[in-house]
Parts: structure tokens; C-alpha cells; sequence
């Protein structure tokens, strides 16, 4: 059975839209006419239209969605008709159509980290590993449990960089709008006054006389420009693994990005690995499984290094200890566990560790972010009244 997404008319004339079941597009179309529906368009729940197919599957509906199907999954369903059950709730919206997909495919043999990759591409490398560990290890609601708990919580840092980031939003906003109408208006006024009274302009007047008549056609380039090179660096990015590596390679040096990101890919290897461990997969294969989980093309590639490196017997801190994203405070967690023999237990611990630092290092960055967008501000409006004052006070002094 295959899910289809139809639009037309009931026998009042009332448009109609919604899923039927059917083998496939003749007998849907056969079903919807021994309903009383006269179907304007019937296509598969995967070909759905551009503007339903497109909606976006967001941090929030996806956490939402990994919740409600690993309670239904806790409750003795299986995937099908839990998938079938959370297909109804009208809380998922046009996303409905992206989960009929994901269940058509899963009846059709494919696994749901597949699937779910496959409907939206939203969903992340870590959490299709994520997903794959609960299928393999016989775990996957208590898996989607925490994976929803995780978004849950990149939704909340979002939301507080995002709080964060409105006060400077709105100065910048105030003061881009003042700048206009200084440099815009006030400004050519105050000079054209000046050259009649024969009053010379100042170098700073001159200079943002100068930066009003070339602003508009430099703005304009540079947006040209900046777009065409974003258009063929995804491009670039999407093809070339090489290309992600390197970026991912200068990321890390960055003094602050670096060290945030380095705090990402630590939470997400250290938490994908311990899930791993705990469900019996062995370590070799693990550990690929994690650096692919971290969503770092470069981390993935030098897991699969590394898990040679363990198969011929070295141990898992040394191995750490060789992949530079991860060999600052992992290794010596990793270490502890292995001596110890609860490395689970401890890879959980280096996952909060990390969490606390990526939040900690987040707040920072917001907590420098607003001042400086506020001395910049003040710098550029200050110029810009200087060198509308300047003239204005010479006037004065020569009338004297």
C-alpha cells in the first residue's frame, strides 16, 4: 500500500483534501469516487505539491514528532502503526505528508533513519546515526527519547541567542535609520549651504560625502558578489568531502567559533559512542558510527582511521588522542573508562561536560556580541553627526 495526497471536491462542491491508502493511482482515484470526491489532483504523499512538500521540518515539530512516536513505541506499537496513529495528529500540519513518505518507504523494507533522511533533509547526521543505534541495539524509543530531549534543548539555546540578539537588532535597526536620513538628507543639505556661503567643507565631511555617493553602487556589488560566491561555495560544499574538510580544518582554528564547534562535535561523538556501547555494538564498528554522528565530514573520515587503529588493537584513548577535534578532555574521560570499565557511564559525563562548555561558550559570544554592535553603531552615527557639526561650527565662527 502506498499513502497518496489528493485535493478536489465533495458532493456539496466543498473543496477537499487529504491521505488515502491504495496500491496505487488508479485505485486511489477509484477509492476517492466511492467516497463522494471528485479528485482535481492525486499524487503520491512523497510527490506531494512543491508547497506542501517543502514545508519545514524544524527543530520543534521534529523533537515533537521523536516524542510522541517513542511513547507510542514504549506503548507495544509497532513502527507502522505508531507512524499510522502520529500521521493524524494535526499538531504535525503539513508535515504529515513528509511521515506518510517516511511510511510508505519503511512497508516498502527501508529502516526509519533512512526514511526519515530520505523525506527531509532537515534531519541531521546525527540524528539519522542516532536513530540507526536504537534500530540496531533494539533501543529506539528510549534513543528518540533523548534525541527529542536533545533538540529540545538546541531549540532552547536557540531561542536564547535569538532573545539575546534582539536588543542589538533593534539598535542597529534605530540606528541604520538615523544614519540614513543624517548621511542620506541632512548631510548634502549642510554642504550644499556651505559651498553657497563659500564656506570650505571639512575632510570629514568630504570623506562621508564621499562614502554617501559610492554606499549605494558598493552595497549593491557586494551583494551581487557575496551572493553569487555563497551560491558556489554550498555548491562546492555539497560535492567535494575534500572542500568540507578543509573548511572544518580552519573552522577549528578560529580563537572562539573553533572552540564551540570543537564543544559540538565532542557532545555529539561522546553521546552517540556511549548510546553505541551501551546497546552491545561493538567498539570497531562504533566508532564509525559516532564520527559520522558528529556531522563533521572530517571527524567522520578520521573515525574510520581510528577504528582500524583499534581493530589492530590500540586502545580507544590513544586512538582519540590522534583525531584533533576530539583529543583535548575525551581522551582522558575515554581513558578513565576503559581502567575502570563503566566507559558508558563516562562518555555520558564527557557529553554534559561538553554541552555545559558549547552553552557556556554561546552566552559568551552574545554577551560580547551586543556591546560591540553598539559601539559600532555609536562610532558610525557619531561620524556621521561630526561631519555635519564641523561645517556648521565653522559657518559659525567665520559669521563671528
Amino acid at each position: 500500500m502506498k499513502t497518496f495526497a489528493y485535493k478536489g471536491y465533495d458532493a456539496t462542491g466543498r473543496a477537499a483534501q487529504g491521505l488515502i491508502e491504495a496500491l496505487d493511482l488508479k485505485e486511489a482515484r477509484e477509492k476517492l469516487q466511492a467516497r463522494g470526491v471528485l479528485p482535481e489532483r492525486v499524487t503520491p504523499a512523497e510527490d506531494a505539491p512543491a508547497g506542501v512538500r517543502r514545508a519545514a521540518f524544524n527543530l520543534e515539530q521534529r523533537a515533537m514528532c521523536y516524542h510522541e512516536l517513542s511513547a507510542l513505541l514504549l506503548s507495544g506499537l509497532p513502527l507502522v502503526q505508531a507512524l499510522d496513529i502520529l500521521i493524524q495528529s494535526p499538531e504535525l500540519g503539513p508535515n504529515v505528508m513528509r511521515l506518510a513518505g517516511v511510511r510508505d518507504r519503511i512497508r516498502e523494507g527501508q529502516g526509519l533513519a533512512r526514511a526519515l533522511a530520505e523525506g527531509s533533509a532537515e534531519v541531521t547526521a546525527f540524528e539519522r546515526a542516532a536513530i540507526e543505534v536504537g534500530e540496531r541495539v533494539g533501543t529506539l524509543p528510549q534513543v528518540m527519547q533523548r534525541l527529542a530531549a536533545f533538540l529540545e534543548e538546541q531549540k532552547k539555546m536557540r531561542e536564547r541567542v535569538l532573545t539575546a540578539l534582539l536588543y542589538p537588532a533593534v539598535v542597529l535597526s534605530l540606528a541604520l535609520l538615523v544614519g540614513t536620513m543624517l548621511l542620506g538628507f541632512l548631510l548634502p543639505w549642510v554642504a550644499h549651504m556651505m559651498q553657497d556661503a563659500g564656506i570650505p567643507l571639512s575632510g570629514l565631511t568630504k570623506a562621508m560625502l564621499a562614502l554617501r555617493a559610492w554606499l549605494g553602487p558598493l552595497l549593491l556589488a557586494a551583494l551581487t558578489v557575496g551572493g553569487l560566491l555563497w551560491v558556489r561555495f554550498r555548491r562546492r560544499m555539497a560535492e567535494s568531502d575534500e572542500a568540507r574538510q578543509r573548511l572544518e580544518q580552519r573552522l577549528l582554528r578560529w580563537p572562539l567559533i573553533g572552540r564551540g564547534y570543537a564543544a559540538l562535535i565532542n557532545l555529539r561523538f561522546a553521546r552517540t559512542l556511549a548510546m553505541l556501547l551501551r546497546g552491545g555494538v561493538p567498539l570497531v564498528e562504533a566508532l564509525a558510527i559516532a564520527g559520522r554522528a558528529t556531522g563533521s565530514a572530517w571527524v567522520a573520515a578520521t573515525s574510520v582511521q581510528g577504528a582500524e587503529r583499534v581493530k589492530h588493537g590500540a586502545s580507544l584513548a590513544a586512538t582519540l588522542r590522534a583525531i584533533e577535534p576530539l583529543n583535548q578532555a575525551l581522551p582522558a574521560w575515554v581513558q578513565a573508562g576503559e581502567a575502570g570499565g563503566n566507559l558508558d557511564v563516562l562518555l555520558d559525563h564527557a557529553a554534559d561536560r561538553s554541552q555545559q562548555q558549547w552553552e557556556r561558550l554561546m552566552t559568551r559570544s552574545m554577551t560580547l556580541l551586543e556591546p560591540a554592535l553598539i559601539i559600532f553603531v555609536g562610532v558610525f552615527v557619531l561620524l556621521i553627526a561630526m561631519a555635519i557639526l564641523l561645517p556648521i561650527l565653522t559657518m559659525n565662527k567665520t559669521l563671528t
